[in-house]
């Protein structure tokens, strides 16, 4: 007779089940296998289907040995023997391309049929009313313990499918950002590979890499990602969409700094990599901000004067030659008023202001500007010079 007495939650009620109740239930997996697959094929609908290859294969094998395990275990009064068959019905259902709870719902059918057939067949050899009660509370244990191995299968497939794609993905960054650019039927190729999407425009979002492990999760879920020497380098598509920038600033943060490039075709995407990196010098040289997302857009004069830095030094020396003689506070003096002066396009007082002097300093100081540039301030051209050697120095504020 089964113990009636209230007992402590049992992970494993078949433990408990007498050995009669497996003579009742035995005779019925030949039939009660196929029962239980017609039922599960007519209540899911994802599982209507022919019998053939790998589904039904798999079908068949699932439920003969969840039937043979579950009455081997009541038997052995153990655990049920583990078996990956149940974690790999899990991964087939990722592959497959079908959620988890189809799975599920095949497992529920199946533990629904068996009892009302072993139920029966316990009814008929006279078990009494609480080993009844007790198997229908070991079948859906049962059931709950093949649906962890399954949920098991399915995350550990999912898992290994987004680490797959992931790795496609860095590939098809690598691609994109070689300098020569690779041959685009094989940027195309992986990119169907990796399931993305070649964009009409993408831009170039770089960081340093000791960064990527704050960043990356916080960037738009269609970025790829690869590091390029010691920065990361984020390709985003289609840079120009709305609510993208501020996203970008919420990754990054109010204390760290980081570089968007120009937009470019998918082709050039190494020539925006090239601005956002030339962008994160500028910020390292003090010659940019050194937080927040910088757009390269914004320091185009800066990155010219820095294309060719020997070409950006002749002409700083050539233009800022006259100030040379002159002690270091003079020279920041008439350095400074030359910029506030170009900056405010002559504006007497608007210079002052920007100095914070008087406006007759100002005269002074444009008195000895002219003594030392002499036509320089009155042509254009030359007033063009002087800015961009300004800016060059980092003296030109506008």
């Amino acid at each position: 007779m089964v113990d009636t007495a209230p007992a402590r939650f049992e992970p494993r009620p078949w433990r408990r089940l007498p050995p009669d109740a497996v003579a009742a239930m035995r005779p019925q997996l030949p039939h009660l296998a196929r029962e239980i697959i017609d039922a599960i094929r007519v209540e899911v609908p994802a599982y209507a289907r022919p019998l053939e290859g790998p589904f039904g294969r798999g079908l068949i094998v699932g439920v003969e040995e969840a039937l043979r395990q579950f009455i081997d275990g009541i038997e052995a009064g153990g655990p049920m023997p583990r078996s990956r068959v149940y974690v790999d019905l899990g991964r087939g259902e990722v592959r497959a391309g079908r959620g988890l709870d189809v799975l599920l719902a095949a497992y529920r059918v199946g533990a629904r049929v068996a009892w009302r057939r072993f139920s029966a067949a316990g009814v008929a050899a006279g078990l009494e009313p609480q080993t009844l009660y007790l198997l229908a509370e070991s079948i859906f244990a049962y059931i709950d313990e093949l649906s962890a191995k399954s949920a098991e299968g399915y995350a550990l497939e999912q898992s290994a499918a987004a680490g797959e794609l992931r790795a496609q993905r860095q590939r098809l960054a690598r691609l994109l950002l070689r300098d020569p650019p690779a041959d685009p039927l094989d940027v195309e190729e992986v990119a169907r590979i990796a399931q993305w999407r070649l964009p009409a425009t993408l831009a170039a979002f770089a960081f340093p890499e000791g960064e990527r492990e704050r960043i990356v999760p916080r960037l738009p879920a269609d970025a790829i990602v690869d590091t390029v020497g010691d920065i990361v380098c984020a390709l985003l598509p289609e840079p120009d969409r709305g609510g993208l920038r501020t996203q970008l600033q919420h990754a990054v943060g109010p204390r760290h700094v980081a570089a968007l490039g120009p937009a470019v075709a998918w082709r050039d995407a190494a020539l925006s990599l090239a601005r956002a990196r030339a962008v994160l010098e500028l910020s390292a040289e003090g010659a940019a901000p050194g937080h927040g997302v910088l757009d390269a857009a914004d320091h185009t004069t800066e990155l010219l004067l820095r294309s060719d830095r020997r070409l950006t030094q002749e002409l700083v020396r050539a233009r800022l030659a006259p100030f040379a003689a002159l002690g270091a506070g003079a020279r920041a003096r008439m350095t400074a008023t030359l910029a506030a002066w170009l900056a405010e396009q002559g504006r007497l007082q608007a210079v002052a202001e920007r100095l914070h002097v008087h406006p007759q300093t100002v005269r002074y100081r444009l008195g000895r500007l002219r003594e030392l540039l002499g036509d320089a301030l009155d042509d254009p051209h030359a007033r063009f010079e002087l800015e961009l050697a300004l800016r060059a120095e980092g003296a030109f504020d506008a």
